[in-house]
């Protein structure tokens, strides 16, 4: 999905700055996942997974800022920023940090909104990101960590799921609101296409 006005100045450059820390963000999945399924690492995994989520928004303000937008970039770090959340919330419903509930409402809408972004990307169209998704998605990524560290007793337990709970409410609740309004704009693309 593109940022407002990134489609005019897109490339087709393959190597920049911008793809390889989308490409390092994904490297670091399978190593966040081990992290967070052992017993003894499982602090480390979440802090991990923490900074690979809060680093969302680097590639793209990168990409943006230095002229490196890429046609190849506008699907990587989408790309990332997905792939890293689900692969996060699974290890940590499977580590038992995360409520497989709380886990589900955030990958069901998310498979939501890629399918449109795929239904759309064989038309040749795209989904403008929107402001509030961003919002969403950043709440999101301070919570799902917060939850986790504050379910598994580690310190400052208390303050982590004091933090975390609230935050998720937040998120989850403009995450809905963001996708109910990408149907929209999907609708309507579909229709003026």
């Amino acid at each position: 999905m593109d940022a407002p006005g990134d489609r005019a100045q897109a490339s087709s450059r393959l190597l920049t700055v911008p793809n390889l820390i989308s490409a390092l963000r994904i490297a670091a999945i399978p190593v966040f996942w081990v992290l967070i399924v052992d017993d003894d690492t499982t602090a480390w995994g979440i802090v991990l997974f923490g900074v690979v989520v809060a680093t969302d928004w680097v590639d793209g303000t990168i990409a943006r800022r230095t002229g490196q937008v890429s046609e190849l970039g506008k699907v990587l770090d989408p790309l990332a920023d997905r792939l890293a959340i689900a692969a996060g919330l699974i290890a940590l419903v499977v580590r038992g940090a995360f409520p497989a509930w709380a886990a589900g409402l955030i990958l069901a809408r998310d498979v939501a909104v890629l399918a449109a972004w795929a239904v759309l990307a064989t038309k040749g169209f795209r989904l403008d990101v929107r402001w509030i998704g961003k919002v969403a998605t950043f709440e999101l990524m301070i919570a799902i960590p917060a939850v986790s560290w504050g379910t598994l007793g580690l310190w400052p337990a208390g303050a982590a799921l004091a933090i975390g709970w609230p935050v998720y409410a937040l998120g989850i609740v403009e995450y809905y609101i963001a996708a109910a309004a990408y149907a929209a704009d999907l609708r309507r693309t579909l229709r003026t296409a």
